[in-house]
């Protein structure tokens, strides 16, 4: 099926402001409540939230079939129904609300039930998360951390480069953007002396992206990465918080735990991977080279400009890092491949993190750790203060963005502020 809603000629009976991370070819998907009204399914251009739950009501919908689809507190069902009716529900909205449609703009009483303003709406965690898995794909972060850590000459561990390494996280306490998080308590080794208990000293964010799958195969079966695109739904902005001192004890023999359990922090709009298709670009160069099961064809990397910026209490942010996930040395496509070579069957609304994304020069780097180079290089901030690592009070805020001829589809953003320990 052809994807109608991203041509660049698209203009929306919506206003939608310059800049705007929303416009017509976007059509992101979300979860929503007003004072009036429980949760249900909504997307967005520019200011406006569109409710999907009226819309159908109304029947705008017409043989596509969402009869109570839209009327849930999350995705996962609209999700399950497979990518040709995600891409036929996105290209319907596209058609209802651009410009010289007016089969729904010249019924006030509609517009009513429908439209509403964004200052009006609450977000929700857009997905019930089964399984969270989260990569380690960015060579540059693994070289810094490897260079820091370990020998400057061996970064790398020499499985790095033959497999897309991930572990498997805590579903349960992933956030909505929005939801404040208490610095995360645990044991911690001096560099001298015996361990110690209490909260931890230095807390990071690393920024990545998260993607969502459909319904996959059976148990038993895997995903090519030329499959793969079919099995993805969409994306979002992913803080996965990290406590790197609590990291830095207990991760031997098996990894992290409690260092990365306490939270993770997602934007509130689903990005659909068709709205992010004009953006593919080609990655890095793979080598050594990759086995048969990782190869792919054609551009799997996605330019997408990607921002952090740390606002004091009662303070103005500042940008600390501006990074792309272009850089991305294993892509998503190859991410999905490897987790399921071995049969492991996925499910709708499982969530995948890229594993931090930083670039190449220092003010790409994707988290404090590297930005600050393990605390031995202080940011100072724009209200004179000074960071290693992120200090009760602060806000994290992530922003992303792919743009192109003249269109641009982004994420808004997923901002959570630091209370101080339980």
């Amino acid at each position: 099926m052809e994807i109608n809603a991203n041509n660049t000629q698209l203009k929306s009976w919506i206003e939608v402001n310059e800049g705007s991370d929303f416009p017509i070819q976007n059509l992101p998907f979300g979860i929503i409540s007003t004072d009036k009204k429980p949760k249900r399914v909504a997307s967005r251009i520019g200011n406006s939230v569109i409710d999907l739950s009226a819309l159908s009501d109304l029947g705008y919908f017409g043989e596509l079939d969402t009869v109570h689809l839209f009327d849930q507190e999350n995705l996962n069902p609209f999700i399950e129904k497979g990518k040709a009716f995600t891409r036929a529900i996105r290209n319907r909205l596209s058609g209802i609300f651009l410009e010289g449609n007016n089969e729904l703009r010249k019924k006030e009483n509609d517009l009513h039930k429908v439209i509403i303003p964004i200052d009006r709406i609450e977000t929700h965690l857009p997905v019930q998360i089964g399984d969270y898995t989260d990569f380690y794909s960015s060579i540059e972060h693994a070289t810094n951390v490897g260079t820091m850590f370990r020998d400057p000459d061996n970064a790398l561990l020499p499985n790095w480069k033959y497999i897309p390494v991930g572990y498997h996280g805590r579903a349960s306490s992933i956030i909505n953007s929005g939801v404040a998080i208490h610095r995360p308590k645990g044991q911690q080794k001096p560099t001298d002396g015996a361990p110690v208990f209490g909260p931890c000293k230095r807390l990071d964010f690393e920024l990545e992206t998260a993607f969502i799958t459909y319904p996959g195969k059976e148990l038993g079966d895997h995903i090519s990465p030329d499959e793969a695109n079919h099995y993805i739904f969409g994306m979002v902005l992913f803080n996965d918080w990290s406590a790197r001192d609590i990291q830095k004890w207990e991760y031997v023999p098996l990894g992290p735990f409690l260092a990365k359990n306490f939270a993770s922090s997602i934007s509130p709009w689903i990005v659909t991977l068709d709205a992010l298709e004009p953006f593919r670009v080609s990655g890095p160069t793979q080598d050594p080279e990759v086995f048969s099961y990782l190869k792919y064809q054609g551009d799997k990397n996605i330019d997408i400009n990607l921002e952090v910026l740390i606002q004091p209490e009662n303070g103005v942010a500042t940008t600390v890092s501006k990074s792309n996930y272009k850089h991305m040395y294993w892509n998503m496509d190859q991410q999905l491949a490897h987790h399921t070579i071995n049969g492991c069957n996925i499910k709708a609304g499982d969530m995948y993190g890229s594993g931090t994304i930083s670039g190449p020069t220092p003010d790409s780097y994707g988290s404090m750790l590297e930005i600050s180079w393990n605390a031995t290089k202080p940011v100072k901030l724009s209200d004179g203060s000074e960071r290693t690592f992120i200090n009760d009070g602060d806000t994290v805020i992530m922003r992303g963005f792919a743009e192109k001829n003249g269109v641009r589809v982004g994420f808004g953003e997923v901002s959570t502020k630091v209370l101080p320990s339980k």
